[in-house]
């Protein structure tokens, strides 16, 4: 049977995209060869158990029955049946499968459907699908279809497949990203947010110094830093190759943004990307960072707060002048500091500070 201009082919490949996954293919196929059901069963990517989705009769039949693993640990019907070849419902059940018999008989038949013909298709990655259809009395015209079908099938299982492996591989990395407190966004030239991770609505709402504006452009609070960031979207749209700027926003939380000219090539749809801006943001305050160093190792709040000076690499002098302390007092703090935390000097106190939760907290 020719594939004809209604519509079927373009509804298979476009399937992956849709919710309920190929919802329109499953009503045309049932709709073009005028069946009461017709099914789409497939293993999905690192899950164990395999999908029906069906149209037709308001519920499922449970036809993956047919290929799931049967209580002897065989494949039995899977095996048998040689991908793009059409098989009728008295070939997948036989004549020995007494389980397969009853199923038939009290699910198909009550409903009506006394035949079935599927075709099995197997992707590249060794995942498989089975196209169904099911009905009173199936022409040859069904069998026909379905073999036509099947070559294309197969097409649309491996972009599902890549669709998937992509989807995983991204969410694994937005989960790397907000460990981290990082994130990113690309800008258009006119400072628009065309994309970003999961986290940086996160980092926007931690200090309200940047947030999404009108028509989704990228707007600082600060109007010093909207120019600036507006000159260097400008620099980056005309000089590619044009030097990153990196800009601190905030030291108390720290939150930092490096801005950098966007070198990737891009085939979406909509304006292109001229700029890359990266966001680090630490979920903190120095407060917090403070009452944490007390309830895990036992510090005095003024040991807390000095252990956290010593902890970013600020000399002692220095830091006993931002917290107000002589140097000597700050020296006897420190003494105490080490004593407490089981640390012989500032590189271990780092150490410490950067293995415990607070590198999570």
């Amino acid at each position: 049977m020719r594939l004809d201009d209604s519509g079927l082919l373009a509804s298979l490949h476009d399937g992956l995209f849709q919710q309920p996954l190929w919802h329109d293919f499953l009503e045309r196929l049932r709709g073009r060869l005028q069946v009461s059901y017709a099914s789409l069963i497939f293993h999905p990517p690192h899950e164990s158990a395999l999908v029906e989705l069906h149209v037709g009769l308001g519920k499922s039949l449970n036809l993956e029955k047919i290929f799931a693993r049967h209580a002897t640990g065989e494949y039995v019907p899977q095996r048998l049946m040689r991908e793009g070849r059409v098989y009728a419902l008295g070939e997948l059940i036989g004549t020995d499968d007494s389980a397969l018999r009853a199923w038939r008989d009290e699910e198909l038949l009550p409903v009506g459907i006394e035949d079935l013909r599927a075709v099995r298709v197997m992707e590249a990655s060794g995942v498989n699908a089975w196209l169904c259809c099911g009905g009173k009395s199936l022409s040859s015209s069904v069998a026909s279809l379905l073999t036509t079908l099947a070559p294309h099938l197969r097409i649309a299982m491996r972009c599902f497949v890549a669709l998937e492996r992509e989807r995983l591989r991204s969410s694994l990395a937005s989960e790397a990203f907000g460990r981290l407190n990082f994130g990113w966004l690309t800008l258009d030239a006119q400072c628009r947010i065309l994309d970003m991770t999961t986290h940086v609505d996160q980092l926007f709402q931690r200090n309200g110094l940047l947030r999404r504006g009108r028509y989704d452009r990228l707007t600082p609070a600060l109007p010093e830093l909207d120019r600036e960031l507006t000159v260097l979207i400008k620099r980056f749209a005309q000089d590619a190759d044009a030097r990153p700027h990196a800009i601190n926003l905030s030291r108390d939380p720290r939150m930092d943004m490096l801005v950098a000219p966007f070198r990737g090539g891009s085939v979406a749809a909509g304006n292109a990307p001229v700029a890359i801006v990266y966001l680090s943001g630490d979920r903190s305050s120095q407060a917090d960072r403070c009452e944490q160093l007390v309830e895990l190792f036992g510090l005095l709040p003024s040991e807390a707060r000095l252990a956290w000076e010593i902890a970013q690499g600020i000399p002692i002098a220095e830091a006993a002048a931002n917290l107000k302390l002589t140097v000597e007092t700050a020296r006897n703090y420190s003494k105490k500091i080490y004593a407490k935390m089981g640390a012989r000097g500032q590189a271990e106190l780092v150490r410490i500070i950067l293995s415990s939760v607070l590198a999570i907290a």
